[in-house]
């Protein structure tokens, strides 16, 4: 089986969702001085597997539920399509979920039972995403689980395993990388809600309708980009932290974008765009924070 199948059904393209967070919380970590470099990378490692394992899940459980249809005008689905067999599929996920549980004992042993919690919530909430008998995704739950585990977790968490302290810098941090991760699922969601609606996949879109979308993925963006004004007016950060805000044109194009589109299909694109965006806010927002 050819390996750019494997990659395709992984999502390459969202895993700005994954190792982001991590950067931003080891960014404050060198910041108070606090760094771990091993720490940090077997992080990294845990949060990478456990977003592909995620993605392989999906792909799974939705063609499960017959959400991935002819229909379908997003990215290739790899169960649907026949290239990879269901059973295959799960067995991968499972595979990947338990990599990433035996390499987090490795941070369980270093930073305690916080990290097994956050460890053990984190794989259980990939799998009831799109699995489970109440499938998160499919009762308008999605949006709170990515900025909840893409965000507020995974920055939080990735600080504390190399502080061993919580910091009230890394939650303000991990409010702007969550909406931003939350971004790339509106425009996921946004593309595919006449295929969701009619395969009972009750996304915020199908529930609210297209006009709140809009309105959600233009507050999420307003509000990732209110974070570094914070840092600086009231966390006493170098103007160095407020670098993310020169992508504030990009930004802006790119709520235009979603704001007038009319075609379903070429929010792949925009969809794409907004993972870009994050990643480059994320390392401008860690520069700006190592920098300071």
């Amino acid at each position: 089986m050819k390996w750019s199948v494997w990659t395709e059904a992984a999502r390459m393209r969202t895993l700005p969702a994954s190792f982001i967070p991590v950067l931003t919380g080891g960014a404050l970590a060198w910041h108070h001085q606090l760094i771990n470099w091993p720490v940090s990378v077997i992080t990294l490692c845990c949060a990478v597997l456990i977003q592909i394992a995620t993605n392989f899940a999906n792909d799974y459980f939705d063609y499960k539920h017959g959400a991935d249809t002819g229909e379908r005008i997003g990215f290739t689905r790899a169960t649907s399509t026949g290239d990879i067999s269901p059973a295959k599929m799960l067995t991968v996920t499972l595979v990947l979920f338990f990599v990433a549980f035996l390499l987090g004992l490795i941070l369980v042993w270093h930073a305690g039972w916080p990290v097994l919690l956050i460890g053990l919530l984190s794989i259980t909430a990939g799998l009831l995403y799109t699995g489970g008998p109440y499938p998160l995704a499919y009762h308008g739950l999605g949006d709170l689980f990515v900025f909840l585990f893409f965000g507020i977790i995974a920055v939080t968490g990735t600080y504390y395993v190399n502080s061993l302290q919580w910091s009230t810098e890394a939650l303000l941090a991990s409010i702007a990388i969550g909406a931003l991760s939350t971004m790339i699922l509106v425009a996921n969601n946004y593309r595919d809600v006449h295929t969701d609606r009619k395969a009972a996949k009750n996304t915020l879109v199908v529930l609210f309708g297209e006009r709140f979308s809009r309105w959600q993925f233009l507050g999420l963006a307003l509000l990732a980009f209110s974070v570094p004004p914070c840092f600086y007016l009231y966390k006493s950060y170098p103007p160095l932290v407020m670098l993310p805000l020169i992508l504030s044109p990009w930004a802006i194009l790119l709520i235009r974008r979603f704001w007038l589109e009319t075609e379903k299909k070429n929010f792949n694109r925009i969809l794409i765009q907004t993972a870009q965006l994050m990643a480059i806010y994320g390392i401008l927002f860690s520069m700006g924070i190592v920098l300071s």
